[in-house]
């Protein structure tokens, strides 16, 4: 959910699977891993400008995986976390840069550094004859 986009979760797939790694019988026997799935095209919470802006910038399907927790209710959470986080991402309009210019006192400051470096390295040089 961001601010101007609600996600309905009817609109988010789950899917569960046997979690990876160590774990013993626990891993081996229950379906903890949840990857939850949102087809962007597919999508009626999401305007066409934005579908455009997420599909050249995430792609037309989002993907977020959890398998963190031994917990399929807590990994559930985590991957649709992720998931609104990738697409409040994609959703993110970047700001314009405002050129400026630098102050009157900066430049100043630079040139009296580098008359300051350019006396240090004078007097390291060998007396003119």
């Amino acid at each position: 959910m961001t601010r101007s986009v609600v996600l309905p979760v009817s609109e988010i797939e789950l899917r569960v699977s046997r979690s990876s790694g160590p774990g013993g019988q626990h891993a081996q026997k229950s379906s903890t891993r949840v990857e939850a799935v949102f087809d962007v095209e597919a999508s009626s919470a999401l305007t066409d400008v934005q579908k455009r802006r997420v599909i050249s910038r995430a792609g037309a399907v989002l993907r977020a995986v959890a398998q963190d927790e031994r917990s399929q209710l807590r990994n559930r959470e985590l991957a649709t976390d992720r998931l609104v986080e990738k697409l409040r991402a994609a959703l993110a309009v970047p700001r314009k840069r405002v050129a400026t210019k630098p102050s009157a006192a900066a430049r100043e400051r630079r040139l009296e550094k580098k008359r300051r470096r350019s006396r240090t390295k004078a007097l390291r040089r060998p007396p003119a004859e």
